[in-house]
């Protein structure tokens, strides 16, 4: 059974902390391709302790894309959790939006999302999106003009994708890049680094009072490694040129990251990492069967969405666990459009449906 209903959750989630103060309300910016599903799956279990509402597009999973976010897509209310775009979807910060959130969030919400190597970054997104661009990364590199339209929706990650993501318009950066960056270095209290992955997830702990059980993970959304392109130094540069502006975002909040982790301490930042990745392995030991599994071989709630150029793998969690023990496992390695359905029934008492038809 593929339905949505194959993907309610039975149980609580598995409690291994001990009681916490609840978190300030929370908008995380889930950029393509960076390591976003992972915090996402993090902040899916943070919010569902916490009973959170989360400010989730109605019948869908994705806000409008790839046009720009409005207030309007979600209501007026106050919200808990905000995570745009919750799936597959392109959410642009400018044009007022930032102006837009502080309407419906809480003035204490706190704002983060994540940025990752830009070189890698490009790859990762090409391998998910070639069906109108030709399946050859090097092919496209040569002339990538020739097939990409910035007037063309669905070009919207064709180039800069995390610019695109954050709302930076390419068209005007030459003129604007000092504003667009300051604004966006206001707006995000953190800014993760993939490449900077447990390191990040300790500034996020301590930006959310959150301890290392709740900042354990597994790693999801991942694609077999036959779909991985190997950059050689001529393709980097290329990709490099195409991409100047997410380079410059990246080493802009590169940097910034660097002189939050010397503020908060290398030493003190260093034995918290060593705790957090004794504490993951330690909890994936417990969950986790196998790791890397082709999606053939796993049943419909774990299996991720497939695309048609690469293949998504999985997890299977371990067999003869307590009921409570199963539901935290599950959760931990659950996709995230299973996960998003889930939350989405028990938050509104219903199954995402396309939207009625008058």
């Amino acid at each position: 059974d593929t339905s949505q209903a194959s993907y309610r959750l039975n149980g609580s989630p598995y409690n291994m902390m001990k009681p916490r103060t609840q978190t300030p309300p929370v908008v995380f910016l889930k950029t393509h391709k960076t390591g976003s599903s992972t915090v996402q799956n993090l902040l899916f279990r943070m919010g569902e302790r916490d009973r959170a509402t989360f400010a989730f597009p109605h019948h869908s999973y994705q806000f409008s894309y790839p046009e720009k976010y409005a207030t309007s897509l979600i209501g007026g209310r106050p919200w808990k959790c905000f995570l745009p775009p919750a799936i597959f979807g392109c959410w642009q910060l400018h044009g007022g939006v930032a102006r837009g959130l502080k309407q419906v969030m809480p003035e204490n919400a706190v704002y983060i999302t994540i940025l990752r190597e830009p070189l890698r970054t490009f790859e990762s997104v090409f391998s998910y999106y070639t069906s109108t661009v030709p399946s050859a990364l090097s092919l496209f590199l040569e002339s990538p003009d020739a097939f990409w339209d910035p007037k063309e929706p669905g070009n919207c990650l064709g180039r800069n994708p995390m610019s695109f993501d954050l709302g930076i318009d390419s068209q005007q950066w030459n003129t604007t890049w000092r504003t667009d960056l300051s604004l966006l270095e206001e707006t995000f209290q953190l800014v993760m680094i993939a490449e900077h992955f447990d390191e990040s997830l300790i500034l996020l702990g301590s930006l959310l009072d959150l301890n290392m059980e709740e900042l354990a993970y597994v790693r999801l959304n991942t694609r077999s490694l036959q779909d991985v392109t190997h950059l050689d130094d001529d393709t980097k540069d290329q990709i490099s040129a195409w991409n100047t502006l997410d380079v410059l975002l990246y080493d802009f909040f590169l940097q910034i990251f660097l002189e939050k982790v010397e503020k908060y301490g290398l030493e003190r930042l260093n034995s918290e990492v060593a705790l957090l990745r004794a504490t993951t392995n330690r909890i994936r030991r417990k969950c986790v069967a196998r790791s890397g599994v082709y999606p053939e071989e796993l049943e419909d709630l774990v299996r991720p969405w497939q695309t048609d150029t690469v293949t998504i793998l999985g997890y299977q969690i371990q067999k003869n666990l307590t009921k409570p023990e199963q539901a935290f496992c599950t959760r931990l390695v659950l996709p995230e459009l299973q996960y998003h359905a889930h939350l989405y029934f028990q938050q509104y008492g219903r199954d995402m449906r396309a939207v009625p038809t008058e």
